[in-house]
This record gives C-alpha cells, sequence and structure tokens, in this order.
C-alpha cells in the first residue's frame, strides 16, 4: 500500500479497485427506501468510467471547468473522478452558495457544463442558465426530479450515451497523457475577506499528500470515515481521495444539520470536522449534565477527571501506571465510553482543523478518550500542513510538521511554507498570486513559530489584526476565542478597526439566555426587544466584563449589541466551515455598528 508512484488520482483509484474489487467504497442512506445502501470498487469505477465516455461524447476534454454544485452523495465523487479521467478540471460550489456567488465562478472559468444536485441548487442553476454567459448544460443528480428545461439531463440519462471506438480511444489516450502536472481542481475560498480566489492545484499536490499523510496517520482498508464537512472543501476532499488510496470506506452525510443522527448508523472510525463541531457537541453535553444529581455530577467529573491524567501521560508517548490504568477502565465504563457512543461507539481519530480549537475543548475531548488530530493548514496547501502524531502531541500547538515540507518564518514571523503540496496560483488572478508565492515559499498570512520540540504554533492572523484609531493593535481572533468560551454566548464577532475602541456582535446561546433572563422576572413576546433590554445587557456585560479580567484595557470589548439571528452559511455570514465572514457581517450590521460608536 505504500506504492504512491501514480500520474493522476484515477489512475491511483484504478489501481485501488483491482485490490478491494467488490469491498464497499462508499455507504450512503437511500432516499428512496431510507434504508442503508453502498457501492463497491468495481460499480464505482465503472460509474465514474462512465461519467467519463459521457463527457468525452458531449464535446469536453482536457482543460474543461466542469461543475459540481451538490451535497455530499457518492455522485458527487463518481463525477469527479470521471471528470479528472479526461484530464478536465472540477470547480465545485458548496451546496448552500448563492446565485451571485455561483456566477462568479461560472464567469470567471466560463464553464460550460454543471453537475448539480437536489431541487434547491437546480432552481440556482437554472437561473444561472440564464443569466451567465457560458453556461449550457445542467446534469441533475437527483433522477426523481421532472426536467421540463430541455438544457437540463438527469444522471442516469447523461451516462447513459452508447460508447464508441472513438470514444474508447479517446479516453485511453487522455489516460496515457495524464501527468502530474495536469491540474485537477479550482477550488473557490469562500474566503473571510475579499472577493473569491480560485485556488488551483495539480495531481502531484493531492499524490504527494497521500505520500506524507501515509508516513504519518494510521488509516488503513479497515476504517470507516464519514464525510461531514462538505466535499467542495480541501479538508474533505483531500481526506476522501486519501480514504480511498488507503482502502477505507466513506459514508455519505448529505445533510450536515442531521449530522449527530447520522453518526449510530455510519458507526465511522474517523471523521474529519471542524471546532465547531466540537463547541456544539460541548455545549450539548454540558446542557445534559445540568440538571443531574450531585452524585452523578461527581462520577461525571471524577471519570473526565482521570480521562484527562490519562490523556496528559499519553500525549507525552508514556506508559499508563497500573493504579491509574484501573481507575480509567472504571471511568470509561461508566462515563467516558457513553460520551464516545455520540459518535457512534467507534470513533476513534478525528482530525480537526480549519479554525482556532479552544484548549479546554481539545484537553475535554482527549480526556473521554478520543484523539482529537488538531492541526493546520489550508487550501492553498492542499490541507495538511502540521498535525498531532499518534504517540506525542502538545494540546497548545497545531502539532509537528508534515514529512518533506519546509516551514520558515519571516522577520514578521508570518509561517512561510514550501513543497510539493504547495497550490499552483490563484485562477486569472496573477497579481494575488505574486503577493503569496515567491521563490517557490507561500506566504500564509498566519503568524506563529516552532517551539523546541518541533511543534508549530499558530498564533494570530496577521491580516485580520486590528488597529484602533489610538494605534493600538488587537487580535479579534484572541477576543472571540475568550469570550466564545462563555455558556451564554453561541457567536461572536469582535469589530474595530479604526474605531475609538473595540465592540462586538454578539449572538447569544437562546435557551439558555431566555432563561437566564426569566429568573431576573423579566418576560418579552418580543425577542428583539428583549434584546435591547437595559437589564438584559447588563447581565451579558457582566458575564463579558468577567471573561476579560486580564487583559489589558485596549484589548476589552467596550461595547456590544446582542442579536437575534443567527450567522450562517444560509445567510452568507459563515464559511462553509463554520468560520464567520468578518467583512460581510461587518457591512450587513453596518447601521448597528455606527450606532455603538456614535452612543
Amino acid at each position: 500500500m505504500a506504492n504512491v508512484k501514480f500520474n493522476s488520482i484515477p489512475e491511483m483509484i484504478r489501481d485501488r479497485a483491482k485490490t478491494y474489487s467488490t469491498k464497499e467504497v462508499f455507504r450512503f442512506i437511500d432516499k428512496k427506501t431510507e434504508e442503508l445502501s453502498s457501492i463497491n470498487w468495481n460499480e464505482f469505477v465503472d460509474g465514474s468510467e462512465k461519467v467519463s465516455k459521457a463527457l468525452l461524447g458531449s464535446g469536453y476534454g482536457e482543460n474543461s471547468k466542469i461543475g459540481i454544485f451538490s451535497n455530499n452523495i457518492p455522485e458527487w465523487t463518481i463525477a469527479d473522478v470521471g471528470i479528472l479521467d479526461i484530464r478536465a478540471i472540477v470547480v465545485p460550489f458548496f451546496a448552500t452558495a448563492s446565485k451571485e456567488q455561483c456566477k462568479y465562478i461560472i464567469d470567471e472559468t466560463e464553464m460550460k457544463l454543471m453537475f448539480v444536485g437536489d431541487k434547491e441548487q437546480l432552481g440556482k442553476a437554472l437561473w444561472l442558465l440564464d443569466h451567465t454567459n457560458s453556461l449550457k448544460q445542467i446534469v441533475v443528480f437527483d433522477t426523481e426530479i421532472p426536467l421540463e428545461d430541455k438544457r437540463c439531463v438527469n444522471f442516469n440519462d447523461f451516462c447513459d450515451i452508447k460508447s464508441s471506438k472513438e470514444i474508447d480511444v479517446k479516453l485511453k489516450d487522455s489516460r496515457a497523457k495524464a501527468a502530474l502536472s495536469d491540474m485537477v481542481t479550482i477550488l473557490y475560498t469562500s474566503g473571510t475577506t475579499g472577493e473569491p480566489k480560485g485556488v488551483m492545484l495539480n495531481n502531484e499536490n493531492f499524490i504527494h499528500t497521500f505520500k506524507v499523510h501515509k508516513m504519518r496517520l494510521d488509516l488503513s482498508d479497515k476504517d470507516v470515515s464519514m464525510a461531514f464537512l462538505p466535499l467542495s472543501h480541501i479538508f474533505e476532499r483531500t481526506w476522501s481521495f486519501y480514504l480511498m488510496f488507503c482502502g477505507g470506506t466513506n459514508f455519505y452525510n448529505e445533510n450536515p444539520r442531521k449530522v449527530i443522527d447520522v453518526l449510530p448508523i455510519a458507526k465511522p472510525t474517523v471523521m474529519c470536522t471542524v471546532p465547531r463541531f466540537f463547541e456544539k457537541t460541548y455545549e450539548g453535553i454540558q446542557k445534559e449534565t445540568e440538571n443531574w444529581p450531585s452524585t452523578k455530577k461527581k462520577i461525571f467529573n471524577w471519570s473526565i477527571e482521570t480521562g484527562a491524567k490519562v490523556s496528559n501521560i499519553r500525549k507525552k508517548g508514556k506508559k499508563i501506571p497500573v493504579l491509574l490504568k484501573i481507575q480509567y477502565n472504571i471511568a470509561d465504563a461508566l462515563v467516558l465510553k457513553k460520551l464516545r457512543s455520540i459518535f457512534g461507539g467507534n470513533i476513534r481519530s478525528m482530525p480537526c482543523s480549519g479554525a482556532a480549537l479552544p484548549l479546554y475543548l481539545l484537553k475535554f475531548f482527549h480526556a473521554t478518550g478520543i484523539f482529537v488530530n488538531y492541526g493546520y493548514g489550508a487550501t492553498e496547501t492542499t490541507a495538511t500542513v502540521s498535525c498531532f502524531e499518534s504517540d506525542k502531541y502538545e494540546f497548545e500547538s497545531c502539532g509537528t510538521l508534515m514529512p518533506e515540507l519546509e516551514v520558515k518564518f519571516s522577520d514578521e514571523n508570518e509561517i512561510l511554507i514550501k513543497g510539493k503540496i504547495i497550490f499552483q496560483g490563484y485562477y486569472k488572478k496573477p497579481e494575488e498570486t505574486k503577493a503569496v508565492l515567491k521563490d517557490g515559499w507561500y506566504y500564509t498570512g498566519d503568524e506563529g513559530y516552532l517551539t523546541d520540540d518541533g511543534n508549530l504554533v499558530m498564533t494570530d492572523r496577521l491580516k485580520d489584526l486590528m488597529k484602533t484609531s489610538v494605534g493600538k493593535y488587537i487580535s479579534p481572533q484572541k477576543l472571540e476565542t475568550l469570550l466564545g468560551q462563555d455558556a451564554m454566548i453561541e457567536q461572536i464577532v469582535v469589530v474595530g478597526d479604526n474605531r475609538k475602541f473595540v465592540a462586538a456582535l454578539i449572538v447569544p446561546v437562546m435557551e439558555q439566555f431566555q432563561a437566564a433572563v426569566e429568573k431576573l422576572g423579566l418576560k418579552f413576546d418580543d425577542v428583539n426587544k428583549m434584546m435591547d433590554d437595559k437589564q438584559v445587557r447588563k447581565l451579558m456585560k457582566e458575564r463579558i466584563d468577567k471573561c476579560q479580567d486580564e487583559l489589558t484595557g485596549y484589548e476589552k470589548v467596550k461595547e456590544f449589541v446582542l442579536l437575534a439571528e443567527p450567522f450562517s452559511i444560509e445567510g452568507g455570514t459563515l464559511t462553509s466551515t463554520l468560520k464567520t465572514k468578518r467583512k460581510v457581517i461587518v457591512k450587513k450590521y453596518a447601521s448597528l455598528i455606527d450606532e455603538m460608536y456614535a452612543g
């Protein structure tokens, strides 16, 4: 399985299919029967080849830009590999992308064909057919949707194009010409700032990640993962390809909102996550334990403390003392095993990246016996730059560097990276490319350093630092992480660039916040009136001030607005990995922000 001498991703997949043939490669819940179903390796390769031949028969080929606009379903990957096998370029769209976001990408790439998933995406695609210059055809994965527009065809009918000797020769020729330098995908970063940029990645970027991940991670053909994050994101896409490289099975979770419900069905052993997933899970656990009897709470707390002791020894690569091992086995039987059952019962490792993960969450879940493999990476680095090693790691870091990767730091402590995982540039954006790619080094925009033990610590986003009008620099991420730990705060965005003090937009944890408000003897029919009430604001201010005790005066949030509407992907205020889009939020709530400073 160590072989990584492939020229393309489809070549790697065909090689694995020869080994695994009738073994399951994909699992999913069938929409019609609502029962668990699967696809084996032979069926996967056969399906992707049909896509390739249908595309060739429709006039597409090398360097054609072809879109995929869908939730996570097996057809996503079948189409993905089919497109790559004719040396065309996959341009993914986030399943919740707006029409305008899609239009920008289609216009820039001059895309002619797009695969879409369900009715919602089809509705947007029909609008795009009439409002873009290049888009001509839509292929719909959901074959139950009636199609009236002649420019649309369902997936099965599209793949049913009869092959010919000419098409067979073209596909054989395409496979023979496949090269490491072939561009595989243009991934548009939804970005927290600025307009989207298309990150260009080639075969070598991906294939090299297979090699270095195999040197670092313990993944095998026995593993089952669940595709919870969008396949349109580099993290899940690279992970899914790597899982196939290892011969594992991928469970496709079509609806990310139902992840907790699906986990007991999927029973994954591994799964990619983002910090927000752990935040929400932790909040649910804390809420569950709130009303427990004191004895039950003591057992819970003792079990977590025991798990934490074991975790602290494990992370140093040392053996667990016999007495502690006995205590841990008791704690595991009483509490820890039940907590792990939330994730399906079989979970052992959860790669996590995408944003800052608060230390208390990392320690808590490690205490439960789950190896949260926290790491650092970017779309521009084909995902992982560093991550925890299985037998030795530091919670305060993003782990050690992946093999065969160079990292150095600028005079401003900016993290610079060089290696075969680095992207080829931003599509049709030479100036933006020059700004971050210099002499083979990728300038990440992140500040950090290496510890004496070789662990990478990411301290801040250099580009995100704010400078108040009195000349003080503050880190919004630092404040958001600090204040976001409060049990009453669901979401927070800190503002203050070129302003006289730091302020914040806060979305409370509504159920808990309302309960606290009612304890004050207050009741409101209108939630917006509640957010503006002086006593309610005083309640939140006291909590904020307590969190900020250790901060210097200029760093503290002095003013805030309480929002009833949470930030969301659908509302365009969160990225697909649930990071807040600061510029979008500041623009959307500009009048409220101005009022804070005017007051």
